[in-house]
C-alpha cells in the first residue's frame, strides 16, 4: 500500500502519525523494522518527506492473518466512500494486545471488502479511534482517497467532535477550557499523563446537568490525543464516572461513561456538510435516571 506525500518539510514519523493516527512509537518501530519505505528505499525516522515522495507501507506478517468476524455493526450512514458507525461500548477498534478476532476491523472486513488500507491490514478503514469502552459515532473510510482527505481534515481541526460524559463530583462552573499537554506515562505504558513536555491537548467543557454527586457535561475536542478527555477530566479533579483506568476505583464491565455524541464534517468527496448525532447507550441513560 502506497501513500503519496502532499506536504513538504516534515519528518516522516511525524507525517505518518498525522495520517495513520498511530503513536509515534508505533510508527518509529515500523520504520526501523523496514516496514515503511520511501520510494522503495529504507529511510531513518528523521527523513524529511518531500512532495511527490511515495511512502510504501508494508503489512506486518501478523496483519496478513486478520480474520473476518461476523458481528452486528450499527451503521448510521454509508455510501461508496465512507461509513459512519455507532460503536457500542466494549468493542475494541482494531486488533492488538492479543485480541485479533473480535474487533471493529474484523467486523468491517466481514461486512465489506471495500475499506481503505492506508493504515495497513490491522487498521483497514480506520481514520480515527475511540477507546474500547467509549461508545458513539466513528468515521470509517472505504477508499484511500477518502481516508487521506479525512485524515487531513482531522489534522487541521475541520472535524467537529462532541462527547457527553458523566463526571464524578459537582462541577462548579458552567464552562471550562482545559489546555494541558499529554504524553505517555513512563510508569504505565497503557496510561497517558499531563506533562509540559507532552503534545498539545485542548478540551472545551460545558455543563449539561448537575446532580447531587455527578455532572453531565458536553466536551468538544480541539485536539485528538489518546485518552484526552479521560486524562483531562481526572487532571482537573472530576474524573469520568466508571473509568477503570483513571478513576482509581473499581469499575463495572461497561467502562467509562463517555459517548461520542455529535460528529460533523464535510464529505471528503461530495463536500456536503454532514452532521450525525447518537443517543446515549442504555446503561448510560438508565444510570442517569437513577440520579434523577
Amino acid at each position: 500500500m502506497d501513500l503519496v506525500v502532499e506536504n513538504n518539510e516534515e519528518r516522516i514519523d511525524k507525517y505518518l502519525v498525522n495520517y495513520l493516527h498511530e503513536s509515534r512509537e508505533f510508527i518509529t518501530k515500523r520504520i526501523k523494522m523496514g516496514n515503511i519505505l520511501v520510494n522503495n528505499k529504507v529511510v531513518k525516522c528523521s527523513y524529511i518527506v518531500k512532495k511527490g515522495d511515495i511512502i510504501n507501507i508494508i503489512p506486518l506478517k501478523e496483519e496478513e492473518e486478520i480474520t473476518k468476524t461476523k458481528m452486528d455493526i450499527p451503521i448510521v450512514y454509508e455510501d461508496d466512500d465512507i461509513m459512519v458507525i455507532d460503536k457500542p461500548s466494549g468493542l475494541v477498534v482494531h486488533p492488538g494486545n492479543g485480541n485479533h478476532d473480535n474487533t471493529l476491523v474484523n467486523g468491517l472486513k466481514y461486512y465489506t471488502d471495500n475499506l481503505s488500507d492506508i493504515g495497513g491490514e490491522e487498521r483497514m478503514g480506520i481514520v480515527h479511534r475511540l477507546d474500547k469502552d467509549t461508545s458513539g459515532l466513528m468515521l470509517v473510510a472505504k477508499t484511500n482517497k477518502a481516508h487521506e482527505i479525512l485524515a487531513d481534515d482531522f489534522k487541521n481541526k475541520r472535524v467537529y467532535r462532541e462527547y457527553y460524559a458523566l463526571l464524578v463530583g459537582k462541577f462548579p462552573s458552567d464552562t471550562a477550557f482545559i489546555d494541558a499537554p499529554l504524553k505517555r506515562s513512563k510508569k504505565n505504558f497503557n496510561k497517558m499523563e499531563v506533562a509540559s513536555s507532552g503534545k498539545d491537548a485542548r478540551t472545551n467543557l460545558k455543563v449539561i446537568k448537575r446532580f447531587k454527586d455527578y455532572t453531565l457535561v458536553s466536551l468538544v475536542l480541539e485536539t485528538g490525543r489518546t485518552h484526552q478527555i479521560r486524562v483531562h477530566m481526572a487532571y482537573i479533579g472530576y474524573p469520568v464516572y466508571n473509568d477503570p483506568v483513571y478513576l482509581n476505583k473499581p469499575a463495572t464491565s461497561f467502562g467509562q461513561f463517555l459517548h461520542s455524541k455529535v460528529l460533523r464534517f464535510k464529505h471528503p468527496i461530495t463536500k456536503e456538510e454532514m452532521t450525525f448525532t447518537s443517543e446515549l447507550p442504555k446503561e448510560f441513560q438508565d444510570f442517569l435516571q437513577t440520579l434523577d
